[in-house]
């Protein structure tokens, strides 16, 4: 129901089953014994593993999973607004809705489907959005797990009466780390960035590299082609090209990428002590496992949606020599949608995608 394996390849695994609430949450297993799974609450990703059963994504030990209130952790779908730049409430309305399995989802294109298991979830929009959102939209999220291990997400927003409206969206990606003061990220050096913390006023990036001694939130524009998140502790790097970053984690010897197309501006965020304690949701110590690096496009209109669509890509994967590749979703675009929107996010298994990065490690 609502899902399909690729015939060649049947040892990838699908289960429905019921979280502690009675929602329903679709697990993907590869045959190597990387797994992710997506509840329909939100159509959120709750966790993605590699084959030793590692997690890549940040969860907190007690972050709430509880309707009406989204869960902190994972791969939140901010959706129709990034932040709180809007009249809802922050980050949108879709990540606590119901999300619905699709009875009868399109094939996978034979180009992308080798060996990958995948589901479709939808989310429509009903009388209640009208309220507070009078616009009409299928949000369509499609989950699949290749046979390595590599995830991938494609959301794809349609305009169901072809009435043009604006929206942001974001996948607003939460990756686990060893020690947030151990992580460092390179290539976003020069650049100019709006300082949340300063009422987005506008800086230049004076460092070689950014590490994290105190609480961070800035939107990075107009980033460059590489930008590369040094784990230490972690043995891990991340690298982040034109259209892939890369994290990497020394300890863990881990490596997790970011592939992003069609958004330019970066988000790097660290809540750190004094606000970690604020949040309920958060261990008080918790912000030393986790960095958000979201893909941003919110100050820039994308060009392909005056033809009525655009694509945006991501990858998440295990990289060679026990590293781990997570390409993440792609964050905050605002713009005229008239058609239809497609959000294409793969996260690729890290055992391959890197090969030898020589970066930093």
């Amino acid at each position: 129901m609502g899902h399909a394996v690729a015939v060649w390849n049947q040892q990838v695994a699908m289960e429905i089953t019921k979280d502690w609430n009675g929602i329903d949450q679709v697990t993907l297993r590869s045959p190597r014994g990387a797994s992710t799974r997506v509840s329909l609450y939100g159509g959120q990703v709750m966790s993605w593993r590699n084959d030793r059963g590692e997690e890549l994504l940040f969860t907190g030990n007690k972050a709430i999973f509880k309707p009406p209130k989204a869960m902190r952790g994972g791969i939140p779908l901010c959706f129709p607004q990034f932040g709180n730049g809007g009249c809802l409430e922050q980050h949108g309305f879709a990540r606590n809705k119901i999300w619905i399995i699709d009875d009868n989802p399109p094939p996978l294109h034979q180009s992308n489907s080798n060996g990958k298991a995948f589901d479709d979830l939808l989310l429509k929009s009903s009388e209640e959005d009208f309220k507070c959102w009078p616009h009409s939209f299928e949000f369509r999220l499609r989950v699949s797990l290749a046979t390595n291990g590599d995830l991938n997400l494609i959301s794809r927003i349609r305009n169901i009466n072809g009435k043009p409206f604006s929206f942001s969206f974001a996948y607003h990606t939460y990756l686990c780390v060893s020690d947030i003061s151990e992580v460092r990220i390179e290539g976003l050096e020069t650049l100019d960035y709006l300082d949340n913390l300063c009422q987005r006023e506008r800086f230049t990036e004076q460092g070689d590299a950014i590490t994290f001694e105190t609480e961070v939130d800035r939107v990075y524009i107009t980033s460059p082609n590489v930008i590369a998140v040094l784990d230490h502790e972690k043995k891990q790097t991340v690298v982040i090209r034109k259209d892939v970053i890369a994290v990497l984690d020394h300890e863990k010897k881990q490596t997790v990428v970011i592939r992003k197309d069609g958004l330019p501006d970066v988000v790097v965020w660290n809540p750190w002590e004094k606000k970690s304690k604020a949040m309920i949701d958060i261990g008080d110590d918790e912000y030393k496992q986790m960095l958000c690096v979201d893909d941003d496009g919110t100050n820039h209109v994308a060009e392909q949606l005056q033809q009525g669509s655009v694509d945006l890509a991501y990858t998440l994967l295990p990289a060679p020599g026990d590293r781990n590749v997570c390409l993440l979703g792609q964050p905050g675009t605002s713009t005229q949608l008239p058609h239809s929107l497609v959000f294409d996010s793969q996260f690729l298994n890290p055992s391959h995608l890197l090969g030898n990065p020589t970066a930093r490690t």
